[in-house]
């Protein structure tokens, strides 16, 4: 029981994070078009 809730609470966990789109430069930044926000990885 306590593997079945591990896993659901990475995959839960994984599921929060939001990806966007937009190339980074070299240093690993870029201009998020939606928002004008510039931000890094």
């Amino acid at each position: 029981m306590k593997r079945i809730a591990a896993t659901l609470a990475l995959v839960l966990a994984s599921s929060l994070a939001a990806a966007h789109s937009g190339g980074t430069n070299a240093a690993g930044c870029h201009t998020d078009h939606r928002t004008g926000a510039y931000h890094c990885h």
